[in-house]
Order: structure tokens, then C-alpha cells, then sequence
């Protein structure tokens, strides 16, 4: 550890290029890890906006609001932007972020290839938002591009090329900052962090990696195979290739759902930690429960296939509700470190304990949808929408919430506005499940997800306008979390260097961070779990107390 440290301090001597310049070409973890977090949040914004396009849509029968094809094009490009742009960049770079501080590393593994990863992951988010630009605007067949819908004869447009080159290179990209993230695990902990004393967060890492560079591939291979469809369409003739690009795309497509959950998921478990004044609770099982999810997560895409009539029904579903063993772990580890603890109720606390419930909720509905018999009732209809949403946002996106609010101080040096995260809580609150949990009935009633517009005979009117005033309450919120961020850099209240207590390395050192993480002045503590500080803490608090009663004695 020293003889790295003095290593890349020699390296560090000369000056970095200061300005947007140094921003864009750095090598230091916590600038890549803050520039992808940055991107995917501008990315996050931009997709709600196209989000309440569509609600504007559907917020009244036989709306005229949209062309059909336009409304095609932002569900595409939203779907997309959210799975490939925001939820899954977003968890990774909090890794690139965190990881390295939470083992006690100086830097990142492969730093130069993780910047590289950043930067296709930029370069496929404009490829693919470029599409609007072309004549025949952007790709209009879903984040999945089923051929032969997806083929040229169908989709013509120039929008759905770059739909296939932007999603390549992102794809490539988040591979390239998995690889870097996992590698600096295996190769960089410093003396004395063993694997069963790093952090949940980093362990959540460790089984998000394995499955980016286990599935991610698969996504370049859909991705070619479309390509080469697009280019010779009878490819897509066969109904062997038809179903055999399903297959491929969601052998990627399933474990992406749970990229997109581990690390909000750990996050929350830290959050609940820190803010209930005790350790986490079921550490090794959920270490467990991770990774045994992280291997049963490669063989259930199939039941995104049971509607086809060309998926092994009962082993899918098998295999799905299997996947309630460790969820299970992960839940009740999650309740059981809350129970008996001393509740402190900031903002961060809020988004943890609310992901609890609602998260539940989309993983309820997706083993309902995961039973053959309820997916051919409800396949491709609004109950879909709902579930994926109260898992990608409802669940994800709180645990991302939370995650922003409690690290914010560390990447900055200053404290986001306490009051003005409460209301922007609230309102997301009000605002997920007004928008949502009317869909639900919606799928119920029978309502096809992917249409832009319906009858007022259908009955779907009433519903349809709750979820869209509830979209409004949403994007309310977002503004506030907008206001909160830019106010609280602009006013710079300081946070200190440690302002919750935290029980993990990185709340070791200074607010920001130095180059190089730990510094003489800010050095190391002993590590003896997976929560050093809150060793160290408690270690503290008996010589306090016997100093105390000393001086008591002495008077």
C-alpha cells in the first residue's frame, strides 16, 4: 500500500490540466465516476421530458397531442434512454466512484480504459438521441427492436441505424468501466481489507460486474444480429431468427434489471445503516444473496418469451420464482438492520425506507408476471408498464435518490438543502404511485401498452388522467431536486468531512476527496470489518466515558 501510494504520488507531482480540459481527460476515478453520474442524471431529466410528452398524450381519449409515429419514437428513446443511458451508467458510476475509497485503494484499476468507457458511453447517448435529427426522426420500435419490425423494410429510418450504433457503443462502454470496477476488487484492497470486509456496496458491485461482463456481450451480438438484418432483410425471413434474436437479446436483458437494483439496493443498505446507528444487519447472507441472484439471473430471460409460444414455460418459471429465495435475504436484512434502531430521519433515510415498500411492490408483480398463466393474461398490456416502473423507478431510481443525497457532501464538500430534499421526496412520493399504480388497473382492463392513443368507450379515461396529473407531481419534484442541487453548490454550506457518521472507508478521509484518496492527515483507520469506523466509533465511546468519569471523580 505504500510503496503504491508514494508510486502514484511521483506520478501525480506534476500539475493536472485544470478547466473542463482536465475534467474531460482525467485518469482519477472520482472525476470519472462524477462525470458519469452527471451525464446520466442530464440524461434522466431529458427523459422525463420526453415521459411527459407521452402522458400529455394519453391524459384524455382520441388525443391529438402527438402523431402516432412521434409517440412511437419517444417511448423507444425514452425506454431506451433509461435501461441503456441512466439506471445502469448511474449504478456503474458509483462504483467507479465509491469502489476504489470503500477498499482503501489510491486510484482505479485500468483508469485510462474506464475514461474510455465513459467516453463511448457519451458518444452512443448523442449517436442515439441524434436520430431526431434525420428525416424520418428516431427509432420507433422499443428499447428491444424486435425484427422483423426492426428490420429496414419496416424501419427505414436513418434514427433507427443510430439507435443500433449509440446502444453498441454505450453497451461497449459500460462493459469497459465493469471490467475496471471488478478488477480493482480483486487487485487493489489495501492491508487488511479481506473480501468479507468490504462494504455491501462494493460487494453489490462485485455481482453487478460479474453480470455486465457475463451478459452484456449478448447485447452486441442482438445488436449485430439487427445490424445484419437491417442490411439483408431476409435474414429476418425465418421466425428461427426472429425468435432466436428474443433469445439472445434477453439473456441481456433480464440480468440488466438486476445491474439496475444491486448497487441502489446496497446503497439503501447503507443509507438504513448510518441512519439507524447500527451495523448492517445479515452481512454474510447477503453477500450470499447477491451472488447466488447474480448466477440465477442468467437463466430466466425466458419468461420474457412465454407469450411466443417458443420458451420452456415451466423451467422459466421455475427458475423466476426461485429468484425469491435471495430477494428474500436481501429484504429482510434490509428490515432487520431498521428494527431496534435510533431512527434519524434526514432525507437520505426517507428515499431508503420508502424503496422498501415500493420496490416491493415491483418485485411482487414481476413474480406474478413471471407465473405463465398471469404473463398470458397481462403480456404486453399496461400491468407490464407498471411493474417495470415501480421496479425501475418506484425501486431504482429511490435507491438512487438516496444514494445522491448521502454521498453528495462526500464528492463535494457541502450539504444539499435538508428542507428542500423533503419536499422533493414528498412529492416523488405522491407523484410514483399516483403515476403508477393506476396502471396497474389500466393493464388490468385490459389497455395495450404502445398505443398513443384509445377510445373514451374503452373505459381507460379516468385512470389514464390520474397517472398523467400524477407524472405532473414527478416532474414537480425533479425541479425541486434540480433547484436543491445547483442553490446548495451556489451557497456551499460545508458538510465537514463526515457529516453522518458513516461507517465505511471513504468517510475516512477529507470532503472531497484528495487525488490520491488518503493522505497523511487523513490516513487509513485499522481494518477490522466491514464497517471500520463504526468500529473505530465504538472503540472511542468507552475511553470517552472513562475519561469522563475520571475527571467526574477528580472534581
Amino acid at each position: 500500500m505504500t510503496t503504491e501510494l508514494e508510486m502514484s504520488g511521483k506520478a501525480a507531482g506534476s500539475p493536472r490540466p485544470g478547466g473542463w480540459f482536465g475534467w474531460m481527460t482525467s485518469t482519477d476515478h472520482k472525476r470519472i465516476g462524477l462525470l458519469i453520474i452527471g451525464t446520466s442524471l442530464v440524461l434522466l431529466f431529458l427523459m422525463g421530458v420526453l415521459a411527459l410528452l407521452m402522458r400529455g398524450q394519453l391524459a384524455q381519449p382520441d388525443e391529438q397531442f402527438l402523431p402516432a409515429q412521434t409517440y412511437n419514437q419517444l417511448f423507444t428513446i425514452h425506454g431506451s434512454g433509461m435501461i441503456y443511458m441512466v439506471m445502469t451508467p448511474f449504478a456503474l458510476g458509483l462504483g467507479v466512484y465509491l469502489v476504489p475509497l470503500q477498499i482503501g485503494a489510491p486510484a482505479i484499476a485500468m483508469p485510462r480504459t474506464t475514461l474510455l468507457g465513459y467516453w463511448l458511453y457519451v458518444m452512443g447517448a448523442v449517436t442515439m438521441l441524434a436520430g431526431f435529427a434525420t428525416p424520418l426522426g428516431a427509432h420507433a420500435d422499443g428499447w428491444f427492436s424486435y425484427p422483423p419490425m426492426a428490420d429496414s423494410e419496416h424501419s427505414p429510418s436513418v434514427g433507427s441505424d443510430l439507435w443500433i450504433v449509440g446502444v453498441f457503443l454505450a453497451a461497449v462502454g459500460v462493459i469497459l468501466i465493469g471490467w475496471s470496477v471488478l478488477w480493482t476488487v480483486l487487485r487493489k484492497r489495501t492491508h487488511g481489507m479481506t473480501m468479507l470486509r468490504m462494504p455491501v456496496f462494493s460487494w453489490s458491485m462485485v455481482a453487478t460486474c460479474l453480470m455486465v461482463v457475463g451478459a452484456f456481450p449478448a447485447l452486441l451480438a442482438a445488436l449485430t444480429m439487427l445490424a445484419v438484418g437491417r442490411v439483408d432483410p431476409s435474414v429476418f425471413a425465418s421466425n428461427v431468427w426472429n425468435i432466436g434474436y428474443q433469445h439472445i437479446f434477453w439473456f441481456y436483458g433480464h440480468p440488466v434489471v438486476y445491474v439496475m437494483f444491486f448497487p441502489y439496493l446496497a446503497a439503501v443498505g447503507e443509507v438504513l445503516a448510518v441512519f439507524s446507528g447500527r451495523r448492517f444487519f445479515g452481512y454474510k447472507g447477503t453477500v450470499l444473496a447477491l451472488l447466488a441472484f447474480a448466477a440465477l439471473s442468467m437463466s430466466v430471460w425466458g419468461h420474457h418469451m412465454f407469450a411466443t409460444g417458443q420458451a420452456a414455460n415451466n423451467y422459466y418459471s421455475l427458475t423466476s420464482i426461485a429468484l425469491l429465495m435471495p430477494a428474500g435475504i436481501e429484504y429482510f436484512a434490509l428490515i432487520g438492520t431498521v428494527l431496534g434502531g435510533r431512527l434519524v430521519f434526514r432525507t437520505p433515510m426517507l428515499f431508503a425506507l420508502a424503496f422498501i415498500p415500493q420496490f416491493l411492490i415491483g418485485g411482487l408483480t414481476g413474480i406474478m408476471v413471471g407465473t405463465p398463466v398471469i404473463d398470458y393474461h397481462v403480456t404486453d398490456s399496461y400491468f407490464i408498464v407498471a411493474h417495470l416502473h415501480y421496479v425501475l423507478f418506484a425501486g431504482s431510481a429511490f435507491g438512487l435518490f438516496a444514494a445522491v443525497y448521502y454521498w453528495f457532501p462526500k464528492a463535494t464538500g457541502v450539504l444539499l438543502r435538508e428542507g428542500l430534499g423533503k419536499v422533493h421526496f414528498w412529492l416523488l412520493v405522491v407523484g410514483t404511485n399516483l403515476t403508477f399504480l393506476p396502471m396497474f388497473g389500466l393493464g388490468y382492463l385490459g389497455m395495450p401498452r404502445r398505443v398513443s392513443s384509445y377510445s373514451t368507450v374503452d373505459g381507460f379515461g379516468l385512470l389514464n388522467l390520474l397517472s398523467s396529473c400524477g407524472a405532473a407531481v414527478l416532474a414537480a419534484g425533479m425541479l425541486v431536486f434540480l433547484f436543491n442541487i445547483l442553490e446548495s453548490l451556489r451557497s456551499k454550506r460545508p458538510a465537514g468531512d463526515d457529516p453522518w457518521h458513516g461507517h465505511t472507508l471513504e468517510w475516512a478521509t477529507s470532503s472531497p476527496p484528495p487525488e490520491l484518496n488518503f493522505t497523511p492527515e487523513h490516513p487509513l483507520p485499522p481494518i477490522t470489518s466491514n464497517a471500520p469506523l463504526l468500529d473505530r466509533h465504538k472503540q472511542a465511546r468507552p475511553a470517552n466515558a472513562s475519561a469522563a468519569r475520571a475527571e467526574e471523580t477528580r472534581k
